[in-house]
């Protein structure tokens, strides 16, 4: 009998805590455990969350460590012995869901949480994009499964890049960034959205079983390209696919199906391609939003908009943590004030502009542009109107309307050609307004 995912993440685990030396280095660096109620001495997390991924109680501190995890990375990056706490963390989220939520209800939070996920997704790129749009970035018209679509050549593309599902709700972002790879001549096929889910709603809610075969289904489609390399746009798909599922998958499969990149690396590994395309000047004083979750890849896109004529990089010296905005959700106090004191650096620097890499970020900054003194922007803004390549943030402007029947009218010519329910879009419409953690006006 063949081994099964689950087996094969235990074993996984297995082999990690035993490799372990509980040093507690991990949860010395760990951004979050003042603000996650983590009170003990890490030696004693170190112990308790071991003791929870062998199915004991642990103790308060590494419970409390492990359901505030932000997935910083900080862990990662600080072990010597080839420990992946933050994987460990996040299975050790899944038993303590186990241990007293009934699987049945397990099953269901991460099939309502696809369920909203694919509604908003869906809804949102429709609202924004006529049907040639949406088929460049691999989604069918209609909504039915696709193996990816925009521009593929004959034969094996270079790459296929791997949009994840929520950044079609800002599809500007990664319009630009495929219009940055046709400009590099760089050969590609387009894959993402709901029908290629990283499976993060069911690891989420702790349903590891479900999880495994989403994504491995997922693996399996991004492996029939043939191309046997993968970019990755979004860090939570990253993180899932490379970081979490793939070891069991390829352990399961006796071969790794393809190597997956970071889209932000892969462009800056081929900055001296990209230099000679930044022709126009973007004269601007800018400061990076930054999440250190992904390694790498806040230096990159530094790197990146410093190749930018004109640019200015200002280092507003705030602390950063998380994958991505969305992902401080836990700590929503600590989210609050870390975004709160970064609008007033920014403010106190003068600058122009505060950019952001990743969508969930500027979906939830966005809109504060119409209550500070400087723009909130996408590094592929920049980078764009440097290579004479400019898209329409249409996310921005309709959140700026912050009204619902605005922002229905606007979009009702698209929304009716796509045949979207009316009542569904002005719900979608109200999550989209309300995924503000910090209220508007925030610096009154």
């Amino acid at each position: 009998m063949s081994e099964t995912f689950e087996q094969a993440m235990q074993d996984r685990v297995a082999a990690m805590t035993d490799a372990c030396v509980r040093c507690g280095k991990c949860v010395e660096v760990c951004p979050v455990t003042m603000p996650g109620g983590v009170t003990a001495e890490p030696k004693t997390v170190i112990d308790g969350l071991i003791d929870i991924l062998r199915l004991g109680d642990g103790n308060a501190s590494a419970r409390a460590w492990a359901n505030a995890c932000v997935m910083s990375g900080d862990c990662v990056r600080a072990c010597d012995y080839g420990v992946n706490p933050r994987f460990l963390l996040a299975v050790a989220r899944t038993v303590i869901a186990k241990a007293k939520t009934p699987a049945a209800d397990i099953r269901k939070q991460g099939v309502n949480a696809f369920r909203t996920t694919n509604r908003d997704v869906t809804h949102l790129a429709r609202m924004q994009l006529d049907d040639s749009l949406l088929e460049r970035l691999g989604q069918k018209a209609d909504g039915r499964d696709s193996l990816g679509t925009g521009k593929a050549p004959e034969g094996v593309p270079d790459f296929v890049f791997y949009t994840g599902c929520n950044v079609l709700k800002t599809p500007h972002i990664a319009l630009l960034a495929l219009d940055v790879m046709d400009a590099l001549g760089v050969t590609y096929q387009v894959m993402g959205g709901p029908t290629h889910c990283c499976g993060v709603m069911r690891m989420r809610a702790g349903d590891t079983e479900t999880y495994g075969r989403v994504a491995g289904a997922t693996i399996d489609k991004l492996a029939q390209s043939k191309s046997g390399k993968v970019l990755s746009w979004c860090p939570s798909c990253h993180v899932q696919i490379n970081e979490i599922a793939m070891p069991e998958i390829e352990k399961i499969k006796g071969s790794r199906p393809f190597e997956m990149t970071p889209f932000m690396l892969f462009l800056r590994d081929r900055l001296d391609q990209l230099r000679p395309l930044l022709r126009e000047r973007v004269e601007m004083r800018i400061a990076l939003h930054r999440h250190p979750g992904l390694t790498g890849a806040m230096e990159a896109a530094a790197e990146i908009l410093q190749a930018v004529p004109g640019i200015e990089l200002v280092e507003l010296h705030q602390p950063a943590a998380g994958l991505m905005s969305n992902y401080l959700a836990p700590l929503p106090d600590f989210k609050r004030d870390l975004i709160r004191n970064e609008f007033a650096a920014a403010t106190a620097a003068g600058i122009d502009a505060l950019v952001a890499v990743f969508h969930p970020d500027h979906r939830e900054l966005c809109a504060h542009e119409g209550d500070q003194t400087f723009r909130i922007l996408n590094v592929f803004d920049i980078v764009g109107a440097s290579m004479g390549l400019r898209r329409s943030d249409e996310y921005k402007r309709l959140k700026l309307m912050q009204d619902v029947d605005a922002i229905a009218a606007d979009c009702r010519d698209l929304a009716t050609k796509h045949g979207l329910d009316a009542d569904t879009t002005r719900t979608v419409i109200r999550a989209m307004l309300d995924d503000q953690p910090v209220p508007l006006d925030a610096r009154h």
